[in-house]
């Protein structure tokens, strides 16, 4: 095992279900190989540059030396870091995981330090444009057993051109639907909201106090994370849990936020922020200031194997995330290409016992398909200035 080397890296780009993915390849010279996943979606071409230049280097390695390698390639530019390069390097990272848990015989999670739990509990990402859309999936989503609810607005989508949002107008719309909802519902069910960034400090306090205390019982998001300045304003001004950080592309950049305890739960993205080897010094420091984590998990069958796998070994995890349910299906699970991952059982996953991260791809089918630029909604005010999605 010790003369085993890194042979080759190779990317592949591809749409799969409603958006692309990029998924990366590690083989080496005896014919195991690993597969890792990018979270930076719609620039995964930047992605794949930032591997190009690693793998000049990577190539002829140890694979097992996954700490030396992430130490490396995080360091080996003057300008360290940032989420284009953390995207490649968490890419890497997981198929170097795939590898060592393969060329062990045991799953990723014995490399973290062994399982504390059985099964992953997950929340349903329920996506809605109106009202009655919101209610109609909520129902769904209860009678089929899901217990907690990350609501995702898309009302911008009823605009006459489908990309105006006006910050003022939706949080008066959705401060009367989300009291209704959890009048409805009752105060067993946990709901949260993600604002995608989309809002300023005083439109999220104005949301919050329009309605009843105790009816979110978190919201992700709601203004840009670059400053933790201004989400120290916001605390101050509401009492509703944050969740924040799948934009994080470290622990650095998350610091400020865990030791001022300026969010309640960490959306850490194993695919961005530097693939597990980051995750699990996240996870700890977290740990350490009795925060819980909330992994983002928008991708992939691999991104949510390794989710899995991080969430079992950490002792402070609360819910994963889950884009396909009975009332979305974003196809990014597409069995004709994964054709082994993890399997969702009602509002949960089992910890899989495969060895590395237990996904398996598709090769063949994936040369046949055919990258194409894909662009999030690129959404304005009415007067035309551009703002967040």
């Amino acid at each position: 095992m010790k003369s085993v080397k890194i042979e080759n890296i190779i990317c592949y780009p591809v749409k799969i279900g409603s958006g692309n993915q990029l998924l990366v390849k590690i083989e080496l010279t005896n014919g195991v190989y690993g597969w890792g996943a990018s979270g930076l979606s719609t620039r995964e071409q930047a992605v794949i540059g930032a591997i190009n230049h690693y793998k000049e280097f990577l190539v002829g390695k140890d694979p097992l030396r996954i700490e030396a390698a992430w130490q490396e390639m995080y360091r080996s530019q003057y300008f360290e870091g940032g989420r284009v390069l953390t995207a490649a390097i968490s890419a890497i990272d997981l198929a170097l995981y795939d590898i060592k848990g393969k060329l062990l015989q045991v799953p990723v999670f014995e490399l973290l330090g062994g399982k504390q739990r059985e099964h992953v509990e997950c929340f349903a990402s329920l996506r809605f444009k109106s009202r009655d859309e919101l209610f109609e999936k909520a129902d769904i989503l209860l009678k089929a057993g899901w217990k907690v609810l990350r609501l995702a607005p898309a009302e911008y989508e009823c605009s006459e051109d489908g990309r105006t949002f006006e910050p003022r107008e939706s949080i008066g719309h959705l401060s009367e639907w989300v009291t209704a909802l959890r009048k409805k519902v009752g105060n067993s069910v946990v709901i949260g909201i993600d604002y995608h960034h989309r809002l300023s400090v005083p439109e999220t306090a104005s949301f919050i106090h329009k309605m009843p205390a105790g009816t979110l019982d978190f919201i992700e998001e709601p203004i840009r994370d670059e400053s933790p300045q201004a989400y120290h304003s916001l605390r101050q001004l509401i009492n509703v849990p944050f969740a924040i950080g799948e934009e994080f592309s470290s622990k650095w950049q998350f610091l400020p936020y865990i030791e001022s305890n300026l969010t309640q739960f960490i959306r850490l993205d194993v695919c961005n922020v530097g693939g597990l080897t980051e995750s699990k010094k996240v996870a700890a420091m977290a740990e350490a200031h009795y925060i819980d984590l909330m992994p983002h998990n928008p991708l992939g069958p691999i991104c949510t194997a390794a989710s899995i796998h991080l969430a079992a070994s950490c002792t402070n995890f609360n819910w994963l995330e889950e884009i396909n349910t009975q009332t979305e299906q974003m196809g990014t699970n597409d069995p004709r290409i994964y054709t082994q991952q993890p399997l969702l059982k009602k509002n949960r996953y089992e910890v899989p016992e495969m060895v590395g991260l237990g996904v398996e791809v598709n090769e063949a089918l994936l040369l046949e398909e055919e990258f194409r630029f894909l662009e999030v909604p690129h959404l304005r005010r009415r007067d035309g200035s551009f703002t967040n999605w």
